[in-house]
């Protein structure tokens, strides 16, 4: 496909990017990549705020100390 680009930039046809809220466009070396932008994953949030339990082994163990606690 082409596009041609005017004074405003490239338009990108609304079917290329379905159910596509938003995209993250870089540049690299001579390409333009455009690629749909990922939402922040809550696992890799894990860890910036610990909370102190006073078990030694928590981050070892801590399948345990849930479990155990649980029943």
């Amino acid at each position: 496909m082409r596009a041609k680009v005017t004074e405003k930039g490239v338009m990108i046809p609304r079917e290329l990017l379905e159910g596509i809220a938003e995209v993250e466009i870089t540049s690299e070396d001579d390409r333009i990549v455009i690629v749909p932008a990922v939402k922040s994953d809550p696992i890799l949030g894990l860890g910036k705020s610990p909370v102190e339990c006073g078990a030694p082994d928590a981050s070892v163990s801590h399948d345990r100390y849930l479990y155990e606690s649980a029943s």
